[in-house]
């Protein structure tokens, strides 16, 4: 599997902007194809001093394969989301990480 993070610092900061990008991840960005979990948020109010909290919004999605994320990057719904929200990206950091599953024991 392939976990995709990706953090987004905005250029306008505002809750309002903020708000629309979660949105737009939401609608864009959901049930592709090989997408095994999905989750987007904002940063948390943790401030330890091992915190990074230079982003705005975290988008993290878990792909089955390599081959599902690579398809991903090209999809018409993942384009349409850079084209109509990457003009408020102040900077953006992509974390690409292959992870296996593993579940408690019972």
């Amino acid at each position: 599997m392939l976990s995709h993070a990706v953090y987004f610092s905005l250029k306008d900061r505002s809750p309002a902007a903020v708000k629309a990008l979660v949105s737009a991840c939401e609608t864009h960005l959901t049930g592709h194809p090989g997408t095994v979990s999905f989750s987007v948020g904002t940063v948390a109010a943790c401030d330890r001093h091992v915190n990074d909290r230079d982003f705005d919004v975290a988008l993290a999605i878990v792909f089955d394969s390599h081959a599902a994320h690579d398809a991903y990057q090209t999809a018409e719904r993942h384009m349409q989301f850079i084209a109509e929200q990457a003009t408020n990206w102040a900077k953006v950091r992509v974390f690409d990480a292959d992870v296996a599953s593993h579940h408690p024991p019972a």
